[in-house]
């Protein structure tokens, strides 16, 4: 199954039927994701993710097995700290709330092909040249450190060198036009405000899959298990977001927690070989090992989180669409914004 060209069509296909479902059927039209759709959706992501490890133990063994999970963890938990950037920009741009729907799929469509691409290059640096994963460990050691001292609220989303690359060649208005991405503007064709945040969007995902991906590489080298692992964690992405909308900012330590992951991974790549020979472990007890100190970092990154809560001077004000449901909105105005990126009022207006 790992390796087998049936395996990557069957999953290609269920790709395309889940994009299918939520963007032909369920999400035609424009709305504003509800809390209760946001968890339904997030439990279904969950258990799938979960039923497709089932699958691979079955199919495969146990090392590869867990593998999966392993990196199905590792993703998800670094695709919470995309939540917080993506809460970033569109407060920042003051995205209407029921098209930050529609970006975030898009969005997670182009990360698709971007990691599908970045690892198809990284499986074949990886069979080409071993040594590149004590590069890539290496690299993993860097994050970690850079993760605990940079100020990712303190950045400019449109000052990044890619995006001011991007809009150099596409002009973009400074206006919303529904959830059009293009629009005319004196016989001229350019983009709309809505095209900015998918882009820069783009570029942020691109961002953490340069970090992501080495990661999981250092848990494991076959490509099937990485891309698969990574997909599960992207397609639940959305869903996750608005699900955590009110209350991702207060993970303010799970920053911390996924450094100490990342440059304990870098760590792993590193001395894995003499840790094995060393103790005499097997590949298996390793893996395992790995999955217990990610979980428990992660774990108690979360109850630090809780038991000392941000300052509230220092959180991020979150645009929530009325009526949301949300369990963590305080309902002192944090609502939506309507067409032209302007706050809702109680009344709509």
């Amino acid at each position: 199954m790992v390796y087998s060209v049936w395996a990557w069509a069957g999953f290609g296909v269920f790709i395309l039927l889940m994009l299918s479902l939520d963007l032909g059927v369920l999400n035609r039209k424009a709305h504003a994701v509800t809390y209760r759709e946001a968890t339904v959706w997030s439990v279904v992501w969950v258990l799938l993710a979960l039923g497709f490890a089932g699958i691979v133990f079955k199919a495969t063994d146990r090392r590869t097995g867990l593998e999966f999970i392993t990196g199905y963890v590792i993703e998800l938990s670094l695709s919470v700290d995309n939540l917080f950037v993506f809460l970033l920009i569109f407060s920042y741009f003051r995205v209407p709330s029921k098209y930050q729907h529609r970006v975030l799929f898009w969005g997670v469509l182009g990360a698709l092909v971007m990691r599908m691409t970045m690892i198809g290059v990284g499986a074949a640096l990886v069979v080409r040249f071993q040594w590149i994963l004590y590069l890539f460990g290496l690299f993993l050691i860097y994050t970690g450190f850079r993760m605990l001292t940079q100020d990712e609220a303190a950045q400019n989303p449109e000052e990044n060198a890619l995006v001011r690359l991007a809009t150099r060649y596409i002009p973009v208005t400074r206006h919303y036009e529904g959830e059009k991405f293009f629009t005319v503007r004196e016989g001229r064709r350019v983009g709309t405000l809505l095209l900015l945040v998918l882009v820069i969007v783009e570029v942020s995902d691109l961002v953490f899959a340069v970090d992501s991906i080495p990661a999981i590489f250092g848990i494991t080298t076959n490509p099937f298990i990485v891309y698969t692992s990574n997909v599960f964690a992207i397609l639940g992405l959305r869903s996750l977001y608005f699900l955590l909308a009110g209350v991702v900012e207060k993970f303010h330590y799970l920053k911390v927690g996924l450094a100490i992951v990342l440059a304990f991974v870098g760590v792993k790549m590193l001395t894995e070989g003499f840790v094995i020979n060393y103790f005499g472990l097997g590949k298996d007890a390793v893996i395992a090992g790995s999955l217990v100190v990610v979980a428990v970092v992660l774990l108690t990154s979360v109850a630090a989180s809780l038991y000392w809560p941000v300052a509230p001077e220092k959180q991020v004000e979150v645009e929530l669409p009325e009526g949301f449901g949300s369990p963590f909105d305080d309902d002192q105005g944090r609502l939506g914004c309507d067409e032209r990126g302007l706050p809702e009022t109680k009344s709509g207006r």
